[in-house]
């Protein structure tokens, strides 16, 4: 399985990212057991989880965390805001995403789905990157709390040492 990567945002004006934390990848992490992925955001305390598709519009959450896994098909997905990178995703992907960072599904395949939620179960806002969202969001931002575990690996993972 390849190794996780981690990727920092800069702030473009409309979408804030995270000065702090970096996005983290974790490519492959469900490949074989994409049904495994729920069971295991929830287990690990990434609690609140649905499965559906990714907007089609760059938006973000300034309360809390995401993570996203790839249930079922692929697809590339916009982060960072209209300033940021394209990735392309397919089924047992995992991409945690921390609070202000922008998401848009550019495309994908008609069977793409994506399973998400939060740590601690938190109910997500959702912010368009209008200006009379500031500044406001980039408190909320800083204050959204750190998970206890990871999403994919519990006690052990990297998310938890690169972001404390």
């Amino acid at each position: 399985m390849p190794e996780e990567q981690f990727v920092h945002f800069e702030d473009d004006g409309s979408i804030p990212n995270n000065p702090r934390l970096p996005v983290v990848i974790y490519p492959g992490a469900f490949q074989t057991n994409p049904e495994e992925i729920e069971a295991a955001f929830n287990r690990n305390e990434w609690t609140n989880s649905w499965t559906d598709g990714v907007f089609n519009y760059h938006h973000y959450h300034s309360n809390t965390h995401e993570v996203l896994g790839v249930r079922s098909g692929s697809a590339t997905i916009q982060l960072g805001g209209e300033q940021g990178k394209p990735f392309d995703v397919r089924v047992g992907d995992v991409v945690v995403l921390p609070a202000g960072t922008g998401h848009k599904l550019l495309e994908s395949t008609e069977d793409f789905q994506v399973v998400g939620a939060y740590p601690g179960g938190l109910e997500p806002n959702k912010k368009l990157g209008e200006q009379e969202e500031r500044p406001d969001v980039l408190e909320e931002i800083l204050n959204a709390p750190l998970p206890q575990l990871d999403p994919v690996h519990g006690e052990d993972g990297p998310l938890l040492s690169t972001w404390s």
